[in-house]
């Protein structure tokens, strides 16, 4: 299975998973995560870049820390397009998006290791 498929695949999982534990990130079933793994592709490959150039003096700035609100910002603008996900607010954003990083993250790992084995 290609790489981008799997990785697809636990993103919408993830996404399933932080639309449970964040009670602000509302998602309307396992198609609407789908669309929203997708869409925060695409965001993270075309937006997210894009932010990251604007902010650049206030990331050095902060040491870094605001990557975390470039990450929100980012969030907010998958929950707003994508049909099925929606987000109440800017700490909703924030929290889901620190939340979506680690277990995509670990899901993306669990997947990884369960296919070299495969692969072989």
């Amino acid at each position: 299975m290609p790489q981008f498929l799997v990785t697809w695949i636990a993103t919408a999982i993830a996404l399933l998973i932080t639309g449970f534990l964040i009670p602000g990130i509302h998602i309307n079933g396992a198609a609407a995560a789908v669309v929203g793994a997708l869409f925060l592709g695409l965001g993270n490959a075309i937006v997210k870049p894009i932010l990251l150039i604007f902010t650049l003096p206030l990331t050095v700035l902060t040491l870094g820390l605001f990557l975390f609100v470039v990450n929100a910002i980012s969030f907010s603008i998958v929950g707003y397009f994508a049909p099925g996900f929606q987000i109440d607010g800017f700490l909703d954003a924030l929290v889901g998006s620190i939340i979506l990083s680690i277990i995509s993250g670990f899901l993306n790992q669990l997947f990884d290791g369960a296919s070299e084995g495969i692969d072989n």
